[in-house]
């Protein structure tokens, strides 16, 4: 650790630490960068409908048109997918950066707050040496309990409610000093940024508190409270909200939740004491840890909530001799509060901890290690002193490595889930998630049935996996009972589980006599998802089977083409339809025609384009298509015995 003059650091210092700091960070998350789409990244990628202007007025006003309601965090979602589309190496990218940007104005945080004379120091010396806030920068940088926030594009909710997090904070310190209103102004903008980016910075107003109060010594209400209290307005609007949320619309309720207050309490010690520990000692981390069974381990946590008190008290006691402890202590205890379990978190389905829980939290801790470690060094003679710097090296150096080796997993679902079911085989989502991966590749379906059989062992009660499963059963030959079986136990589960009903009506549409079962499902995907388009389709197929409802079924399919108009398979058969009624023969042209511009090798399109040419005498035309046909399917025998009539037509 340097040992310099108190006084700001020359600019061109501070910058050659930014690049430091830049490239530490990025050379623990090169095997990230090319990573694809994880888990739920495309629920926070845009979707298709909220790529548009329109989209985005509905990412702000819509509470259900994004996975959260972090209108902020899906805007920025929506501007990246303007520059760079489906290509994810912008979005790592931009993670990598906003988390060295949160890393470097942490330094700059800390540098201000710790170049302030302290009073207990000899003729007014700085309160921690120059040069500890950039060890606690680089120790931010290459923490391995961030990968899960920093490689997940997912948690870019994470990285840029930080950003904000840290950039509100210095506005805040700011305005506390110099009192201007204009401060204050951008201090609250950058906090309302920040909130619409992740709800857990609504923790912001009282750890300013704390920073205040270890500033300080004491806190004031005219000077120090009263401000704040429009924040802590925000904040609890902000909470609120994103509890509903939480609860009624992504599900963070039912039984998994069902934990009473001495339950959550006891909960909310262990977790601190396993973040603490992860924070401590960064091995064995995991995606999904096991998730601990409260009501029956609750009783045991005792000893650790009363430890927690314990060290709070000490802590206490000792802030006489120095406050400086007690602040990191409560900034992490405040900074977690939102995730230790008083509160209904839909990840709590799955555990109770993760790595990207303490994301925050940890900045508190980070900055006391590196305080203290500056501190230390200063009491040490000088010719250790050498020997300590190159030990804090050894540190980051070490924390770079893990980091490194802990990114590369987050190169696709397939290595990240597998590593996850090594750590924890109990983890039903994760061979959930291992399933749906394995059933994007023709040739493993057989590993797809594995590991969702595996993951309903585990959790009978997940329907999602029950559909799953349901699909790969329906591709094998004499198994459609079975997937039947399996869809069915999906919409038991989940009544309003829209794809299943759809898929279970498919099946259904093909068994003699089922074919009203089959509608009375379609009809209610439907009535669950009105904007289903491929139920619209495929209701319209069963529709147009039956006497007298061809009109309804036309309507069905004009709907999906609404809804997504290159569906060629519906172009398709809204041709067939159109083609046997009287005077529409043009219209089923048309929509042969674009089925054929979206899918040039759409065999159906051009059998039925032909034959509605042998209706209209235009025998060339058939033929032509015919044999199109024939050369993308040299094995098709309608199509060869369709031309052998058309032979016998012409008298060949």
């Amino acid at each position: 650790m340097p040992d310099r003059p108190s006084g700001p650091p020359h600019p061109f210092k501070t910058w050659v630490m930014v690049l430091l700091i830049t490239a530490l960070v990025a050379a623990c998350y090169l095997p990230a960068l090319r990573g694809s789409l994880l888990w739920d990244d495309p629920a926070h990628v845009p979707r298709p409908e909220l790529r548009s202007w329109h989209g985005l007025w509905r990412i702000w006003t819509d509470l259900e048109a994004t996975q959260q309601y972090y209108p902020v965090l899906f805007t920025a979602f929506w501007v990246e997918h303007r520059l760079w589309g489906d290509a994810t190496v912008g979005y790592h990218l931009t993670n990598v950066l906003l988390h060295a940007a949160s890393c470097c104005l942490l330094a700059v945080a800390l540098g201000r707050l710790w170049s302030e004379p302290d009073p207990a120091a000899p003729a007014g010396g700085r309160r921690v040496p120059a040069g500890a806030e950039w060890l606690a920068a680089a120790l931010l940088a290459v923490h391995p309990v961030c990968v899960e926030s920093v490689a997940w594009i997912t948690e870019q909710k994470n990285t840029l409610s930080l950003f904000f997090f840290l950039l509100a904070g210095l506005a805040y310190l700011d305005f506390a000093v110099r009192r201007r209103a204009a401060g204050y102004a951008l201090a609250s903008v950058l906090f309302l940024l920040a909130l619409g980016s992740k709800t857990t910075t609504v923790v912001l107003p009282p750890l300013l508190l704390v920073v205040v109060w270890w500033r300080q010594g004491r806190l004031a209400w005219r000077r120090d409270l009263r401000p704040l209290l429009p924040w802590f307005a925000l904040s609890a609007a902000a909470g609120l909200l994103t509890s509903w949320v939480e609860r009624h619309v992504i599900g963070a309720e039912g039984a998994a939740f069902h934990l009473s207050l001495f339950q959550r309490t006891m909960l909310a010690g262990r977790v601190v004491w396993f973040y603490l520990g992860k924070l401590a000692w960064p091995t064995g981390l995991n995606f999904f840890y096991p998730r601990w069974d409260v009501p029956a381990a609750a009783a045991g946590w005792i000893a650790g909530g009363a430890a927690l008190v314990a060290v709070t008290v000490l802590l206490w006691i000792l802030r006489r001799r120095s406050r400086g402890p007690l602040a990191a202590w409560l900034f992490y205890l405040g900074a977690l509060f939102p995730v230790m379990g008083f509160f209904n978190v839909f990840f709590f389905k799955f555990s109770f901890v993760n790595d990207h829980f303490q994301y925050l939290a940890s900045l508190g801790l980070v900055a006391a290690a590196a305080g203290g470690a500056a501190l230390a060094l200063t009491r040490l003679p000088p010719a250790l002193r050498a020997a300590g710097r190159v030990a804090c090296g050894l540190v980051v150096v070490g924390l770079a490595a893990l980091a490194h080796a802990q990114s590369g997993l987050y190169r696709d679902n397939e290595t990240l889930f597998r590593a996850t079911i090594a750590r924890n085989p109990d983890s039903w989502m994760a061979h959930h998630i291992l399933a749906v991966t394995l059933s994007k590749a023709p040739d493993r379906s057989a590993g797809a049935i594995a590991e969702y059989e595996a993951a309903l062992r585990l959790n009978p009660a997940f329907p999602d996996s029950h559909f799953g499963l349901g699909v790969e059963l329906a591709r094998l030959p004499g198994r459609k009972a079975d997937a039947i079986a399996e869809y069915e136990e999906a919409v038991r589960l989940r009544p309003i589980y829209a794809e299943a009903h759809n898929n279970l009506a498919l099946e259904l549409a093909g068994q003699p006599g089922r074919a009203p079962e089959a509608i009375a499902h379609f009809e209610m995907a439907l009535q669950v998802k009105p904007s289903f388009a491929e139920a619209h389709a495929n209701l319209a197929d069963a529709l147009a089977k039956l006497p007298g409802r061809q009109a309804e079924a036309i309507d069905h399919y004009e709907t999906a083409l609404r809804l997504k108009p290159d569906l060629a398979w519906v172009h398709c058969h809204l041709a067939f339809v159109l083609a046997a009624l009287p005077g529409r023969t043009m219209e089923a042209l048309a929509h042969y025609d674009e089925a054929l511009r979206l899918q040039p090798d759409n065999v159906d399109a051009l059998n039925g384009l032909a034959i509605a040419c042998v209706r209209m005498g235009r025998i060339a035309e058939a033929r032509s298509r015919w044999e199109a046909a024939l050369r993308i399917a040299p094995g098709d025998e309608m199509i060869r015995n369709n031309l052998r009539l058309l032979d016998q037509m012409e008298g060949r």
